[in-house]
């Protein structure tokens, strides 16, 4: 049985699932930021989920990071599965371009949130979600 963690839930708004991760809008309108939740009870680390889970989280990672370069067109991606707040496995999936609120440096930590208008984030979930479909 899946749950998401309580932050998370608080934190997003449900875009899409995949194969194995449940995909997540993250509530900072500064980035186009995607989280990707394994639906695996009790998933931690990378390391740790199967093989197969392993191939596919990253397989879905690359999926959400062309959603994010077609939508947006940004300068780098960041990917990354911190964990130290949150611990139930989660990749952060994040378009970034040069000149942004925390450029060059890393977005956690650096002070800059803003969060979506209701319809401004209905809207945009529609478009991703449409974005994976299609992909």
């Amino acid at each position: 049985m899946f749950s998401l963690n309580e932050r998370l839930q608080a934190d997003t708004r449900p875009v899409t699932d995949l194969g194995l991760c449940r995909v997540l809008l993250m509530n900072n309108r500064l980035w186009p930021w995607l989280i990707l939740v394994p639906m695996r009870e009790g998933a931690v680390e990378i390391h740790r989920l199967a093989d197969e889970d392993q191939a596919a989280l990253m397989r879905e990672i690359v999926q959400a990071s062309h959603v994010i370069e077609r939508l947006f067109v940004p300068d780098k991606m960041n990917v990354g599965a911190l964990g130290n707040m949150v611990p139930q496995l989660h990749i952060h999936v994040i378009g970034r371009t040069r000149g942004d609120p925390a450029w060059p440096g890393p977005v956690w930590g650096s002070g800059h949130a803003e969060p979506y208008e209701a319809a401004e984030a209905e809207a945009l979930v529609e478009r991703l979600s449409e974005a994976f479909r299609n992909r």
